[in-house]
């Protein structure tokens, strides 16, 4: 009994580690592609903000999704994000004030402003790009992000390519890597398992 006990435990272990293995390489397989391409807007990914202005993780997403539109990719920007309490601005806002002091037009940034996960705004983003003819969308975000972000627009009913940063904190170096994917193979496993998901600015020191 022992034995066979044994024998089905280090089969799970197998099984879970496998699991794992597969999903990390999936997550940075995607992260490592650029799948920039003409659509019909860019939607880039909210993350924390302080009084109104970015943190280096936001501020690089928001570099990127501002020189994607100035080369002409799409016609739109969605900025996305809600705020917590005490926030004077949600972080879709500070998106906007930031693309707005960098050429793009105000008629061009459409805001999703109460997407408190990476759920939540993109389940409002289709709501958005639907309201307008829009199915087709290129994301912005970090590259251990990706995944989670492509298969959640997926799902929705959106045709979505990612177009990662390059620059951002929340993927620089070896620790903050390891601690990134680590946080999306867990969120990963939630949103499969439960159909929910967490924010990724919750990743300590990734800000």
């Amino acid at each position: 009994m022992i034995r066979d006990l044994l024998k089905v435990g280090l089969a799970a272990a197998a099984s879970v580690a496998l699991v794992t293995a597969y999903a990390t390489n999936r997550i940075w397989d995607q992260g490592g592609h650029d799948e920039q391409r003409p659509a019909g807007a860019i939607v880039v990914l909210g993350a924390a903000q302080f009084n109104g202005a970015p943190s280096p993780v936001f501020a690089a997403r928001l570099d990127h999704a501002v020189s994607l539109y100035l080369a002409g990719l799409a016609p739109y920007i969605v900025a996305t994000g809600g705020k917590l309490d005490g926030d004077r601005w949600t972080e879709a806002e500070v998106a906007r004030a930031y693309a707005l002091e960098r050429g793009v037009p105000e008629s061009a940034i459409l805001m999703e402003n109460d997407g408190r996960n990476t759920l939540e705004s993109i389940d409002r983003v289709a709501e958005i790009l639907r309201a307008r003819g829009v199915s087709d969308a290129v994301f912005v975000s970090d590259p251990s992000h990706m995944l989670r972000v492509l298969r959640i627009a997926a799902d929705r009913g959106l045709t979505a390519w990612g177009s990662p940063t390059r620059t951002s904190p929340r993927d620089a170096g070896t620790e903050r890597r390891i601690r990134a994917t680590v946080h999306e193979l867990g969120a990963l496993a939630l949103y499969f398992i439960a159909g929910q998901t967490v924010s990724t600015e919750s990743v300590p020191g990734t800000e």
